[in-house]
């Protein structure tokens, strides 16, 4: 008997945003109880869980408190307090991630030389304590630009990335510790998903495209499968099985890529979690991410990570100039196109670049579903009521 469905066994989650309200449709489905906790009253996942709790993700009597009578924890974002979710784990919760594999990602100094020390291929980089040690380096010749400048810790949505171009350039950093990774001339920046269990199943979601907005840095359409051969798509999910098997997770781990000019594919960055280059699988895939992550957690067999059509993801941002309670404008337009799903996060105030949704779009054709995602981000618009 299986004592997950319709019984006592208590899923909680840390925190409540996007990623936590499409995880919580997957367990509405099965009938799992859920408990939220997240620092805003207004969190999208308020409505879809049993038990919302609002409290800070960082503070330690709190994560504690709400995760002490849980079966299993899990995340929706990695600015958790990690000493509270390692003495869960000593308690008996079961957490995914561990606070050890999150140790190696919430700095990316650490994550960076994990890859190092795992024969991992990454861009040549070197860590920094504070913008004037990185200053003084540049003068002394230790290094030339252009090169990709991190903040170690809190960076989120393309905040906390920098490609310094001249010297001038550094005087928009911030003083903290800091990563400079060399400026890789990539062909195409890929993401590969991998779904792991403890019990050792492990499965990869076919290879992702990404395209970047080039002014937020963040990602606006994901296009699966990606636009490369066979040959490059079994070497990134390859790479991507090696981090997952280096850091021992359990859950989904997203890899982002990069596909150089060379042919090489290098490690750029992760996350141990659903992530936003797999929420095409919702209307695209045999299994969504977001089931997986719970087939995964719970230790069920892993669903079909094949597509049955090729899909789109178009980011749905903030428009620049506008702040304030949102309106979704032209989305009845987008909702006439057939293949078109829109996703709205629950989010009541916008700011520029700010997530607020995705639309997906599936089609037999990548080319024509490529045009209609377009269409799409051509038509709607995120703005404040005016």
């Amino acid at each position: 008997m299986n004592r997950f469905f319709s019984s006592e066994f208590s899923l909680g989650i840390l925190g409540g945003g996007q990623l936590g309200k499409m995880l919580l449709t997957e367990t509405q489905k099965w009938d799992i109880k859920t408990y939220v906790l997240d620092p805003s009253a207004d969190a999208p996942c308020r409505v879809g869980c049993n038990v919302f709790i609002q409290g800070s993700l960082m503070d330690y009597d709190t994560v504690y408190n709400f995760g002490k009578n849980l079966d299993v924890l899990t995340i929706e974002i990695e600015g958790v307090n990690l000493e509270a979710l390692a003495d869960l784990e000593n308690l008996g919760v079961k957490t995914y991630p561990r606070a050890e594999t999150l140790r190696f990602i919430q700095d990316k100094g650490v994550q960076k030389s994990f890859y190092a020390d795992h024969q991992i291929p990454t861009a040549p980089f070197e860590l920094f304590d504070n913008k004037d040690t990185l200053i003084a380096a540049y003068h002394n010749g230790d290094f030339s630009l252009p090169q990709v400048w991190k903040v170690c810790r809190g960076g989120y949505d393309g905040n906390g990335v920098q490609i310094l171009r001249t010297p001038e350039d550094f005087n928009r950093l911030p003083q903290g510790p800091c990563v400079l990774e060399r400026l890789i001339p990539f062909t195409h920046e890929l993401a590969v998903i991998v779904a792991r269990s403890p019990s050792g199943e492990e499965m990869t979601y076919p290879v992702v495209e990404m395209e970047f907005h080039p002014e937020a840095n963040q990602v606006e359409y994901v296009l699966c499968p990606a636009r490369i051969n066979d040959s490059m798509a079994k070497k990134a999910q390859d790479v991507a099985l090696m981090v997952s098997r280096a850091l021992k997770h359990e859950g989904l781990l997203a890899v982002e890529l990069f596909a150089t000019e060379s042919g090489e594919v290098i490690v750029n960055e992760v996350a141990p979690r659903p992530h936003n280059s797999g929420h095409y699988s919702i209307e695209a895939s045999y299994t969504n991410q977001f089931e997986q992550h719970l087939r995964a957690i719970l230790d069920l067999p892993l669903g079909d990570t094949k597509s049955k059509a090729a899909g789109i993801m178009v980011n749905l941002v903030g428009a620049e100039g506008h702040t304030g309670p949102v309106h979704y404008e032209h989305i009845e337009q987008i909702l006439a196109i057939p293949g078109v799903t829109p996703h709205i996060y629950g989010k009541k105030e916008t700011r520029p670049f700010r997530k607020m949704g995705h639309v997906t779009i599936i089609h037999e054709d990548m080319t024509q579903a490529r045009l209609i995602a377009e269409q799409v981000k051509n038509s709607i618009n995120v703005k404040s009521k005016s």
